[in-house]
Protein backbone atom coordinates (compact mmCIF):
# COMPACT_ATOMS: atom_id res chain seq x y z
CA UNK A 1 0.00 0.00 0.00
CA UNK A 2 2.84 2.35 0.89
CA UNK A 3 4.51 1.48 -2.40
CA UNK A 4 1.34 2.47 -4.38
CA UNK A 5 0.97 5.74 -2.44
CA UNK A 6 4.62 6.57 -3.01
CA UNK A 7 4.39 5.93 -6.75
CA UNK A 8 1.09 7.88 -6.96
CA UNK A 9 2.61 10.79 -5.07
CA UNK A 10 5.59 10.80 -7.41
CA UNK A 11 3.28 10.71 -10.46
CA UNK A 12 1.18 13.63 -9.19
CA UNK A 13 4.25 15.71 -8.32
CA UNK A 14 5.91 14.90 -11.68
CA UNK A 15 2.74 15.69 -13.63
CA UNK A 16 2.28 19.02 -11.83
CA UNK A 17 5.90 19.96 -12.35
CA UNK A 18 5.89 18.94 -16.03
CA UNK A 19 2.58 20.62 -16.83
CA UNK A 20 3.41 23.79 -14.90
CA UNK A 21 6.88 24.00 -16.46
CA UNK A 22 5.51 23.76 -20.01
CA UNK A 23 2.69 26.20 -19.22
CA UNK A 24 5.22 28.65 -17.77
CA UNK A 25 7.45 28.25 -20.81
CA UNK A 26 4.53 29.02 -23.13
CA UNK A 27 3.58 32.08 -21.11
CA UNK A 28 7.19 33.26 -21.22
CA UNK A 29 6.92 33.38 -25.00
CA UNK A 30 4.66 36.43 -24.58
CA UNK A 31 5.10 37.71 -21.02
CA UNK A 32 6.21 40.04 -19.75
CA UNK A 33 5.70 42.56 -22.52
CA UNK A 34 8.49 44.81 -21.24
CA UNK A 35 11.82 44.26 -19.55
CA UNK A 36 11.75 43.99 -15.73
CA UNK A 37 14.55 45.64 -13.75
CA UNK A 38 15.67 45.30 -10.15
CA UNK A 39 17.68 48.45 -9.77
CA UNK A 40 19.89 48.48 -12.85
CA UNK A 41 19.85 44.70 -13.21
CA UNK A 42 17.50 43.34 -15.87
CA UNK A 43 15.70 40.20 -14.85
CA UNK A 44 16.64 37.33 -17.22
CA UNK A 45 14.10 36.27 -19.90
CA UNK A 46 12.38 39.67 -19.76
CA UNK A 47 10.73 40.79 -21.92
CA UNK A 48 9.24 37.58 -23.34
CA UNK A 49 10.63 35.98 -26.47
CA UNK A 50 8.01 37.33 -28.89
CA UNK A 51 7.98 40.93 -27.53
CA UNK A 52 11.77 40.89 -27.57
CA UNK A 53 11.94 39.71 -31.20
CA UNK A 54 8.85 41.48 -32.45
CA UNK A 55 10.58 43.12 -35.44
CA UNK A 56 11.98 39.80 -36.59
CA UNK A 57 8.55 38.21 -36.14
CA UNK A 58 7.02 40.89 -38.37
CA UNK A 59 9.66 40.30 -41.06
CA UNK A 60 9.23 36.53 -40.90
CA UNK A 61 5.44 36.82 -41.11
CA UNK A 62 5.74 39.02 -44.18
CA UNK A 63 8.16 36.57 -45.75
CA UNK A 64 5.94 33.61 -44.87
CA UNK A 65 2.88 35.26 -46.43
CA UNK A 66 4.70 36.07 -49.68
CA UNK A 67 6.65 32.81 -50.04
CA UNK A 68 4.15 30.28 -48.73
CA UNK A 69 0.63 31.71 -48.39
CA UNK A 70 -0.17 34.37 -50.99
CA UNK A 71 2.02 33.28 -53.90
CA UNK A 72 1.61 34.03 -57.62
CA UNK A 73 0.94 30.32 -58.19
CA UNK A 74 -1.81 30.17 -55.57
CA UNK A 75 -3.51 33.29 -56.92
CA UNK A 76 -3.16 32.07 -60.50
CA UNK A 77 -4.67 28.69 -59.65
CA UNK A 78 -7.52 30.45 -57.85
CA UNK A 79 -8.32 32.59 -60.88
CA UNK A 80 -8.20 29.54 -63.13
CA UNK A 81 -10.52 27.55 -60.88
CA UNK A 82 -13.84 26.92 -62.66
CA UNK A 83 -15.95 27.28 -59.52
CA UNK A 84 -14.30 30.62 -58.73
CA UNK A 85 -14.86 31.86 -62.29
CA UNK A 86 -18.50 30.79 -62.10
CA UNK A 87 -18.99 32.64 -58.80
CA UNK A 88 -17.30 35.77 -60.14
CA UNK A 89 -19.37 35.58 -63.33
CA UNK A 90 -22.58 35.44 -61.31
CA UNK A 91 -21.40 38.42 -59.24
CA UNK A 92 -20.56 40.42 -62.38
CA UNK A 93 -23.92 39.54 -63.94
CA UNK A 94 -25.72 40.63 -60.78
CA UNK A 95 -23.94 43.99 -60.76
CA UNK A 96 -24.50 44.51 -64.49
CA UNK A 97 -28.19 43.64 -64.15
CA UNK A 98 -28.55 46.18 -61.34
CA UNK A 99 -26.86 48.81 -63.49
CA UNK A 100 -28.90 48.06 -66.61
CA UNK A 101 -32.17 48.22 -64.68
CA UNK A 102 -31.34 51.47 -62.89
CA UNK A 103 -32.34 54.99 -63.85
CA UNK A 104 -28.77 56.23 -63.53
CA UNK A 105 -27.49 58.07 -66.59
CA UNK A 106 -24.06 57.84 -68.19
CA UNK A 107 -23.40 61.31 -66.78
CA UNK A 108 -24.20 59.95 -63.33
CA UNK A 109 -21.75 57.08 -63.79
CA UNK A 110 -19.06 59.49 -64.96
CA UNK A 111 -19.64 61.75 -61.94
CA UNK A 112 -19.35 58.73 -59.64
CA UNK A 113 -16.01 58.01 -61.29
CA UNK A 114 -14.94 61.59 -60.54
CA UNK A 115 -15.43 62.87 -64.10
CA UNK A 116 -17.50 66.04 -64.22
CA UNK A 117 -18.74 67.90 -67.31
CA UNK A 118 -18.78 64.64 -69.28
CA UNK A 119 -20.61 66.13 -72.27
CA UNK A 120 -18.16 69.01 -72.60
CA UNK A 121 -15.17 66.69 -72.26
CA UNK A 122 -16.41 64.28 -74.91
CA UNK A 123 -17.33 67.06 -77.32
CA UNK A 124 -13.87 68.58 -76.90
CA UNK A 125 -12.32 65.20 -77.66
CA UNK A 126 -14.51 64.83 -80.75
CA UNK A 127 -13.48 68.32 -81.83
CA UNK A 128 -9.77 67.56 -81.37
CA UNK A 129 -10.17 64.27 -83.21
CA UNK A 130 -11.92 65.92 -86.17
CA UNK A 131 -9.31 68.68 -86.30
CA UNK A 132 -6.53 66.08 -86.21
CA UNK A 133 -8.10 64.10 -89.05
CA UNK A 134 -8.60 67.30 -91.07
CA UNK A 135 -5.00 68.41 -90.57
CA UNK A 136 -3.69 64.98 -91.50
CA UNK A 137 -5.77 64.95 -94.70
CA UNK A 138 -4.95 68.53 -95.70
CA UNK A 139 -1.27 67.99 -94.96
CA UNK A 140 -1.38 65.28 -97.59
CA UNK A 141 -3.49 67.14 -100.16
CA UNK A 142 -2.14 70.71 -99.95
CA UNK A 143 -0.23 71.44 -103.16
CA UNK A 144 -2.39 69.09 -105.22
CA UNK A 145 -5.22 70.05 -107.56
CA UNK A 146 -8.73 69.39 -106.34
CA UNK A 147 -9.25 66.93 -109.22
CA UNK A 148 -6.47 64.71 -107.81
CA UNK A 149 -8.11 64.67 -104.37
CA UNK A 150 -11.72 63.91 -105.17
CA UNK A 151 -12.60 60.29 -106.06
CA UNK A 152 -13.16 59.55 -109.75
CA UNK A 153 -16.82 58.48 -109.33
CA UNK A 154 -17.56 61.84 -107.71
CA UNK A 155 -15.91 63.73 -110.60
CA UNK A 156 -17.83 61.70 -113.15
CA UNK A 157 -21.05 62.25 -111.23
CA UNK A 158 -20.46 66.01 -111.15
CA UNK A 159 -19.88 66.08 -114.91
CA UNK A 160 -23.07 64.10 -115.54
CA UNK A 161 -25.01 66.56 -113.40
CA UNK A 162 -24.01 69.58 -115.51
CA UNK A 163 -26.81 69.14 -118.12
CA UNK A 164 -29.34 68.83 -115.30
CA UNK A 165 -27.99 71.98 -113.66
CA UNK A 166 -28.15 73.75 -117.04
CA UNK A 167 -31.79 72.72 -117.50
CA UNK A 168 -32.58 73.85 -113.96
CA UNK A 169 -30.97 77.29 -114.51
CA UNK A 170 -32.71 77.83 -117.84
CA UNK A 171 -36.02 76.62 -116.45
CA UNK A 172 -35.83 79.03 -113.51
CA UNK A 173 -34.83 81.84 -115.87
CA UNK A 174 -37.76 81.10 -118.17
CA UNK A 175 -40.20 80.97 -115.23
CA UNK A 176 -38.94 84.26 -113.88
CA UNK A 177 -39.02 86.22 -117.11
CA UNK A 178 -42.42 84.71 -118.03
CA UNK A 179 -43.92 86.16 -114.86
CA UNK A 180 -45.28 89.66 -114.30
CA UNK A 181 -42.35 90.35 -112.00
CA UNK A 182 -39.94 89.43 -114.81
CA UNK A 183 -41.76 91.68 -117.25
CA UNK A 184 -41.58 94.59 -114.81
CA UNK A 185 -37.91 93.90 -114.34
CA UNK A 186 -37.28 93.99 -118.12
CA UNK A 187 -39.07 97.33 -118.39
CA UNK A 188 -37.12 98.72 -115.44
CA UNK A 189 -33.83 97.63 -116.99
CA UNK A 190 -34.81 99.28 -120.32
CA UNK A 191 -35.83 102.50 -118.61
CA UNK A 192 -32.61 102.53 -116.60
CA UNK A 193 -30.51 101.96 -119.72
CA UNK A 194 -32.17 104.72 -121.84
CA UNK A 195 -32.67 107.15 -118.98
CA UNK A 196 -29.76 109.34 -120.02
CA UNK A 197 -29.96 108.65 -123.74
CA UNK A 198 -32.52 111.36 -124.36
CA UNK A 199 -33.50 111.44 -128.05
CA UNK A 200 -32.62 107.79 -128.75
CA UNK A 201 -35.00 106.54 -126.10
CA UNK A 202 -37.78 108.77 -127.43
CA UNK A 203 -37.22 107.60 -130.98
CA UNK A 204 -37.42 103.94 -129.99
CA UNK A 205 -40.62 104.57 -128.08
CA UNK A 206 -42.09 106.40 -131.11
CA UNK A 207 -41.28 103.41 -133.34
CA UNK A 208 -42.90 100.96 -130.93
CA UNK A 209 -45.97 103.11 -130.53
CA UNK A 210 -48.23 102.05 -127.69
CA UNK A 211 -46.42 98.73 -127.24
CA UNK A 212 -43.97 98.70 -124.32
CA UNK A 213 -40.39 97.55 -124.83
CA UNK A 214 -40.99 94.82 -122.27
CA UNK A 215 -43.78 93.33 -124.41
CA UNK A 216 -41.42 93.08 -127.35
CA UNK A 217 -38.34 91.79 -125.49
CA UNK A 218 -40.03 89.33 -123.09
CA UNK A 219 -40.95 86.70 -125.77
CA UNK A 220 -37.43 86.83 -127.22
CA UNK A 221 -35.86 86.29 -123.82
CA UNK A 222 -38.17 83.34 -123.16
CA UNK A 223 -37.35 81.94 -126.62
CA UNK A 224 -33.64 82.24 -125.74
CA UNK A 225 -34.06 80.24 -122.54
CA UNK A 226 -35.83 77.50 -124.52
CA UNK A 227 -33.30 77.34 -127.34
CA UNK A 228 -30.66 74.61 -127.78
CA UNK A 229 -28.05 77.31 -128.20
CA UNK A 230 -28.71 78.64 -124.69
CA UNK A 231 -28.49 75.11 -123.33
CA UNK A 232 -25.16 74.49 -125.06
CA UNK A 233 -23.83 77.89 -123.95
CA UNK A 234 -24.67 77.43 -120.27
CA UNK A 235 -23.41 73.83 -120.32
CA UNK A 236 -20.12 74.93 -121.87
CA UNK A 237 -19.72 77.69 -119.29
CA UNK A 238 -20.42 75.33 -116.40
CA UNK A 239 -17.95 72.77 -117.72
CA UNK A 240 -15.22 75.35 -118.09
CA UNK A 241 -15.84 76.71 -114.60
CA UNK A 242 -15.80 73.18 -113.17
CA UNK A 243 -12.49 72.49 -114.92
CA UNK A 244 -11.03 75.71 -113.53
CA UNK A 245 -12.24 74.83 -110.04
CA UNK A 246 -10.83 71.28 -110.19
CA UNK A 247 -7.48 72.59 -111.43
CA UNK A 248 -7.10 74.88 -108.44
CA UNK A 249 -4.85 73.96 -105.51
CA UNK A 250 -6.63 72.45 -102.49
CA UNK A 251 -4.80 74.95 -100.27
CA UNK A 252 -6.23 77.81 -102.32
CA UNK A 253 -9.74 76.47 -101.87
CA UNK A 254 -9.06 76.09 -98.14
CA UNK A 255 -7.88 79.71 -97.97
CA UNK A 256 -10.99 80.91 -99.80
CA UNK A 257 -13.37 79.04 -97.50
CA UNK A 258 -11.30 79.71 -94.35
CA UNK A 259 -9.62 76.90 -92.42
CA UNK A 260 -11.30 77.80 -89.13
CA UNK A 261 -14.74 77.84 -90.70
CA UNK A 262 -14.19 74.46 -92.36
CA UNK A 263 -12.91 72.85 -89.15
CA UNK A 264 -15.68 74.41 -87.08
CA UNK A 265 -18.33 73.16 -89.51
CA UNK A 266 -16.89 69.64 -89.50
CA UNK A 267 -16.68 69.64 -85.70
CA UNK A 268 -20.27 70.82 -85.38
CA UNK A 269 -21.44 68.14 -87.80
CA UNK A 270 -19.57 65.40 -85.94
CA UNK A 271 -20.85 66.54 -82.53
CA UNK A 272 -24.44 66.72 -83.77
CA UNK A 273 -24.07 63.32 -85.37
CA UNK A 274 -22.75 61.83 -82.12
CA UNK A 275 -25.60 63.32 -80.07
CA UNK A 276 -23.40 63.29 -76.96
CA UNK A 277 -25.67 65.30 -74.68
CA UNK A 278 -28.74 63.17 -75.41
CA UNK A 279 -26.69 59.98 -75.08
CA UNK A 280 -25.18 60.88 -71.71
CA UNK A 281 -28.50 62.12 -70.34
CA UNK A 282 -30.39 58.92 -71.18
CA UNK A 283 -30.80 56.33 -68.38
CA UNK A 284 -28.71 53.17 -68.63
CA UNK A 285 -31.87 51.03 -68.66
CA UNK A 286 -33.02 52.78 -71.83
CA UNK A 287 -29.65 52.67 -73.61
CA UNK A 288 -28.91 49.02 -72.83
CA UNK A 289 -32.43 47.55 -72.96
CA UNK A 290 -31.98 45.82 -76.32
CA UNK A 291 -28.53 44.50 -75.38
CA UNK A 292 -29.37 43.27 -71.88
CA UNK A 293 -29.45 39.51 -72.56
CA UNK A 294 -26.39 39.65 -74.82
CA UNK A 295 -24.39 41.49 -72.17
CA UNK A 296 -25.45 39.16 -69.36
CA UNK A 297 -25.13 35.84 -71.17
CA UNK A 298 -22.22 36.50 -73.53
CA UNK A 299 -20.28 39.58 -72.56
CA UNK A 300 -20.11 38.98 -68.79
CA UNK A 301 -18.53 35.46 -68.99
CA UNK A 302 -16.03 36.60 -71.62
CA UNK A 303 -15.25 39.67 -69.54
CA UNK A 304 -14.46 37.52 -66.48
CA UNK A 305 -12.23 35.20 -68.53
CA UNK A 306 -10.40 38.12 -70.14
CA UNK A 307 -9.91 39.81 -66.79
CA UNK A 308 -8.66 36.56 -65.25
CA UNK A 309 -6.19 36.01 -68.10
CA UNK A 310 -4.98 39.60 -67.82
CA UNK A 311 -4.46 39.32 -64.06
CA UNK A 312 -2.77 35.93 -64.15
CA UNK A 313 -0.32 37.10 -66.81
CA UNK A 314 0.67 40.09 -64.69
CA UNK A 315 0.33 38.73 -61.15
CA UNK A 316 4.09 38.68 -60.45
CA UNK A 317 4.44 42.31 -61.51
CA UNK A 318 1.39 43.35 -59.47
CA UNK A 319 2.64 41.59 -56.34
CA UNK A 320 6.03 43.18 -56.82
CA UNK A 321 4.43 46.61 -57.12
CA UNK A 322 2.30 45.94 -54.03
CA UNK A 323 5.40 45.14 -51.92
CA UNK A 324 3.24 42.63 -50.07
CA UNK A 325 6.03 41.46 -47.76
CA UNK A 326 6.72 45.01 -46.59
CA UNK A 327 2.99 45.65 -46.29
CA UNK A 328 2.51 42.66 -43.95
CA UNK A 329 5.63 43.56 -41.94
CA UNK A 330 4.52 47.18 -41.49
CA UNK A 331 1.01 46.06 -40.53
CA UNK A 332 2.26 43.54 -37.93
CA UNK A 333 4.57 46.16 -36.43
CA UNK A 334 1.55 48.35 -35.74
CA UNK A 335 -0.17 45.57 -33.76
CA UNK A 336 -0.14 45.82 -29.98
CA UNK A 337 1.63 43.00 -28.14
CA UNK A 338 -1.74 41.91 -26.72
CA UNK A 339 -3.11 41.60 -30.25
CA UNK A 340 -0.05 39.65 -31.43
CA UNK A 341 -0.49 37.28 -28.49
CA UNK A 342 -4.19 36.85 -29.18
CA UNK A 343 -3.49 36.26 -32.88
CA UNK A 344 -0.86 33.57 -32.25
CA UNK A 345 -2.86 31.92 -29.47
CA UNK A 346 -5.94 31.96 -31.68
CA UNK A 347 -4.02 29.92 -34.26
CA UNK A 348 -2.08 27.59 -31.91
CA UNK A 349 -4.26 27.47 -28.80
CA UNK A 350 -5.14 23.79 -29.08
CA UNK A 351 -1.54 22.82 -29.91
CA UNK A 352 -0.16 24.81 -26.96
CA UNK A 353 -2.67 23.13 -24.65
CA UNK A 354 -1.51 19.77 -25.93
CA UNK A 355 2.09 20.76 -25.13
CA UNK A 356 1.01 21.56 -21.55
CA UNK A 357 -0.80 18.24 -21.26
CA UNK A 358 2.17 16.43 -22.81
CA UNK A 359 4.43 18.02 -20.20
CA UNK A 360 2.11 16.77 -17.46
CA UNK A 361 2.05 13.28 -19.03
CA UNK A 362 5.82 13.11 -19.32
CA UNK A 363 6.16 14.44 -15.77
CA UNK A 364 3.78 11.73 -14.55
CA UNK A 365 5.76 9.02 -16.38
CA UNK A 366 8.97 10.35 -14.93
CA UNK A 367 7.26 10.26 -11.49
CA UNK A 368 6.44 6.56 -12.00
CA UNK A 369 10.06 5.72 -12.74
CA UNK A 370 11.25 7.92 -9.88
CA UNK A 371 8.88 6.12 -7.48
CA UNK A 372 10.05 2.69 -8.70
CA UNK A 373 13.72 3.66 -8.40
CA UNK A 374 13.15 5.21 -4.96
CA UNK A 375 11.54 1.97 -3.72
CA UNK A 376 14.23 -0.24 -5.27
CA UNK A 377 17.12 1.70 -3.82
CA UNK A 378 15.57 2.52 -0.42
Amino acid sequence: MNIFITILFMVVIGALIGGFTNHLAIKMLFRPYNAVYIGKWRVPFTPGLIPKRRDELARQMGRMVVEHLVTPESIRSKFMDKDFQRDITELVKKELRTLMESDMTINGLLEKAGIKDGTERIEKRIGRFVEGVYEKAMGKYRGQPIAAILPQPLLEGAERKIPEITAYILGKGEDYFSSYEGKVRIQAMFDEFFKDKGMIGNMIQMVLGNVSIADKIQPEIIKFFKSDGAHLLITSILKKELEKLLARDAAELEAMAGREKIVSALQGYAINLAGTEQLLSAPASQLLASYKETILERTAPHLVIMLGDWLTSRIEMMMEKLHLQELVRAQVETFSLQRVEDMILGITKSELKMITYLGALLGGLIGVFQGIFAILFS
